[in-house]
């Protein structure tokens, strides 16, 4: 069975929660839960979720599901705005897609799309924002990113990272300039080396995973990723019946652990999938 879940957000700046009202019809079954909170020391919240759940089968098979996680950057409400114009450019895109698009080049375009929102929002203001995207389809995950915040699988009680953050540090480790355990102490752990409003073109770093019931997907912004470990990802969402629950868990656990920066989580869990095949470009049923 395949639940669709219409999401609706209190007011931007606090808590955020999905009010979810399910209904079912016959394929990839869903379910999710998103919060986004300003944390313990900051007054604004510069993350921004969203979400694009198809309402009939035929959406569902034509385009799927979508799920984004932005973090702004340039203060001063500056880095609300960015977010805001990069999740709405990408949700807009989303929908206006053609059908039955490949995943990874719709997700490419849609980035693009996005940064050209955030730099006309900007007006040469200097703001930015990062950007993490998650593109679920038959029994695909596409993620696509830009920036610091994060895409993680869940799976048998182990959590896995998906992304690879964009910063100075993280490409000081990859050019073999620093090693991983130096990361965490390094000044350049921060600052960004790709975002999405600080060039007239961004590129998206794409990848593609084959997703099982039962599995987890974590959006998240480095407000949280920055506060916890692997092994505090996995043992929240492990065994967590109620998404809800785990998404405020792992949002308190960050505030209590550090709660200098806005915490944002995203949480999807995939209850069954639709195996499907290619055949010249098309995609078929696997019995």
């Amino acid at each position: 069975m395949f639940q669709l879940y219409r999401g609706q957000k209190l007011a931007h700046g606090g808590p955020m929660l999905a009010v979810r009202e399910p209904f079912e019809i016959s394929m990839l079954e869903v379910d999710f839960a998103e919060l986004s909170d300003a944390g313990r020391v900051r007054v604004g919240n510069e993350d921004y979720l969203g979400h694009v759940a198809p309402e009939t089968p035929d959406r569902a098979r034509s385009h799927g599901w979508l799920f984004a996680v932005a973090d702004g950057v340039g203060g001063h409400e500056k880095g609300e705005i960015a977010s805001r114009a990069a999740i709405e450019a990408l949700l807009e895109g989303f929908r206006e897609a053609s059908k039955a698009q490949p995943l990874s080049g719709l997700l490419q375009s849609l980035v693009r799309k996005a940064n050209t929102r955030v730099l006309e929002a900007g007006m040469n203001s200097g703001m930015a924002t990062t950007l993490v995207v998650c593109a679920l389809r038959h029994d695909r995950a596409v993620v696509a990113h830009v920036g610091d915040s994060r895409c993680y699988l869940i799976r048998q009680q182990e959590a896995m990272l998906l992304t690879r953050d964009h910063t100075v540090a993280s490409e000081h480790v990859r050019l073999g300039l620093l090693s991983d355990d130096d990361v965490a102490e390094a000044e350049t752990r921060h600052i960004l080396s790709r975002s999405l409003g600080t060039g007239l073109s961004v590129s998206a770093e794409i990848n593609d995973h084959q997703v099982f019931p039962g599995d987890v997907l974590l959006l998240c912004s480095d407000g949280l990723h920055g506060a916890l470990s692997l092994e505090d990802i996995a043992g929240v969402v492990s065994g967590m019946e109620d998404l809800d629950i785990a998404a405020r868990k792992l949002v308190t656990l960050a505030n209590d652990r550090d709660g200098s920066d806005n915490v944002t989580a995203q949480l999807v869990r995939i209850q069954n999938v639709e195996r499907v095949g290619m055949y010249r470009g098309r995609p078929y049923k696997l019995r």
